[in-house]
Parts: structure tokens; sequence; C-alpha cells
């Protein structure tokens, strides 16, 4: 299971990590990053078994720049 985050599309609103502090955390530019994750082009991807909560964290995010695949 993949998780992907779109960071450059990030509005800094702080949804995804509050709802998902396992693979979230707010940086200090105002802009969310997803946890040990690798860029891959302009996105950031993680490779993960159990998305847990990444699922919760595509659903609140208010531009929808997180998917999981």
């Amino acid at each position: 299971m993949k998780i992907i985050h779109q960071r450059s599309k990030c509005i800094g609103c702080g949804s995804c990590a509050t709802v998902c502090d396992k693979f979230f955390k707010m940086e200090n530019d105002g802009l969310a990053t997803l946890k040990d994750s690798k860029q891959v082009g302009e996105n950031f991807e993680l490779e993960v078994e159990d998305a847990d909560c990444a699922q919760d964290a595509v659903d609140i995010c208010p531009v929808q720049i997180i998917k999981v695949s």
C-alpha cells in the first residue's frame, strides 16, 4: 500500500497531522510532511503495510492532495 502526498499543493491547514500523526507532521514552514517518505517527482510517497489512519487524512484534506493506493 502506498501513501502519496502532493506537498507543493499543501495549504497548511494541519488537518492531516491532527487525524493521522502516525504519518503526517507539520513543519516549520507551515506545511504538512509525510513522515519518512521519499520524493518521487513532485510528490512524496511512503510504502506501508497498513495505511491505518491515512484514509482519515485523505477524507479530511480540504484540497484533496493525499491519496492511498
